[in-house]
């Protein structure tokens, strides 16, 4: 994984900044999703590396299939990729993108499992904590999970805080057993 991240950052970085230049975050960020829900299956990545194919006519026949869902900036870094042998980085490339985009507008994407559906007042005021907490407006991305038996289990980067039920229970008999 970190191997992947290393060689899709460069690209990431790069369309990036292209992006801030042209003012178009949000269009570069909608064609990043696309092309990587396109290149999640295997069949496409096996295509776009096998030697056999040429490189000049994958790429036509794979943006033929992107119709005018990809720009003409988006169409030559599709190109890139293809003659770099790349393709497969395009889900770690716009991870990292989403990644630098949310850094630059102040915000942070959180996951956030719950046991049972939240309010609307309890995803407020659970927004409230946690832009406290992480000095960033939070971005909630709110799944149900009944394995959670009660409460949250919360994801924002790199901090995660596991309050559920489930989690209490399992650091209760891990103390318990040691």
């Amino acid at each position: 994984m970190a191997e992947l991240t290393t060689l899709a950052r460069p690209y990431a970085v790069a369309v990036f900044k292209r992006a801030k230049e042209t003012s178009t975050t949000q269009k570069w960020s909608d064609q990043l999703e696309f092309l990587a829900a396109v290149t999640s299956d295997p069949r496409m990545v096996q295509a776009a590396n096998n030697p056999k194919v040429k490189r000049e006519a994958f790429a036509s026949a794979f943006l033929d299939l992107c119709g005018n869902r990809v720009d003409g900036e988006g169409q030559n870094f599709i190109r890139v990729l293809i003659d770099n042998r790349r393709l497969s980085l395009l889900g770690e490339i716009a991870e990292l993108y989403a990644k630098f985009k949310a850094e630059d507008e102040g915000y942070i994407d959180v996951d956030v499992a719950s046991a049972f559906d939240m309010t609307s007042a309890e995803e407020k005021k659970l927004t409230a904590a946690l832009d406290k907490f992480l000095k960033k407006k939070a971005k909630l991305k709110i799944t149900v999970d009944p394995n959670l038996i009660g409460g949250v289990y919360v994801r924002a980067g790199d901090h995660v805080v596991d309050a559920s039920v489930r989690g209490q229970i399992e650091r209760l008999a891990k103390s318990l057993l040691s």
